[in-house]
């Protein structure tokens, strides 16, 4: 008999691994999700998959409709406008904390993870270049040491949205990413708050701009 701890265990496990399909792009915006394929996919009960779909369908990732089933989120263009301003706000203000109190250590890790960016852009290594700035906004979100707002941007969808919406014939990483990168590391090495700010607000706004002029298409 498998005993509560180990269900506990491996419905935290598969709604994790189940979360970060969703968001790495994994299914198509608006995709019906069956109990029966993620049963299979993940080698649980219906009963768990059940109870990570419901988890998800409550934090957004997935919509549950009677006749419809479970579905993967699909955004309008103003959710999607509304998810990517919040996100602007929520970079501007972790960016701002970081530079008062990213301690040498995480500066030094973001001056590592911005030279591997560079080396990937050099190179026309794209994926590389993705994975480095996936790290380096995360890694800003850590050193500004404020778990508040942190929790409140880990909940955002904004991935899903990305993915929705971006323009997989655009030029990547987009003209001028790496030097507003720069700008943002500078301004949290000089401990200047305020410009660290501007610089993130910036940076994330230009994939909101795009959103909003090429009518749903949108990249970072």
């Amino acid at each position: 008999m498998v005993d509560s701890d180990s269900r506990t265990t491996r419905y935290s496990q598969v709604y994790e691994e189940l979360r970060t399909v969703l968001l790495s792009g994994g299914y198509e915006p608006n995709t019906r999700l069956t109990e029966a394929d993620l049963t299979t996919r993940f080698e649980v009960s219906r009963g768990t998959i059940r109870s990570v779909l419901v988890r998800l369908a409550q934090e957004g990732y997935v919509t549950s409709e009677a006749n419809r089933g479970v579905r993967t989120r699909s955004f309008t263009l103003a959710e999607a406008a509304d998810i990517l301003e919040a996100r602007e706000t929520l970079e501007a203000a972790l960016a701002d904390k970081a530079a008062e109190r990213a301690t040498d250590r995480e500066i030094a890790e973001l001056h590592t993870t911005l030279a591997g960016m560079e080396a990937a852009q050099g190179r026309g290594d794209q994926a590389a270049y993705s994975k480095g700035n996936r790290a380096f906004h995360q890694q800003v979100k850590a050193a500004a040491h404020q778990a508040t707002l942190a929790r409140t941007y880990d909940t955002l969808l904004y991935p899903l949205v990305m993915r929705q919406y971006r323009n997989i014939s655009a030029q990547h990483p987009r003209t001028g990413s790496l030097a507003e990168h720069r700008a943002i590391l500078l301004a949290i090495v000089t401990r200047n708050p305020d410009a660290a700010a501007a610089a993130m607000r910036h940076h994330v706004g230009s994939a909101r701009r795009a959103l909003l002029l090429d009518r749903g298409r949108a990249r970072e």
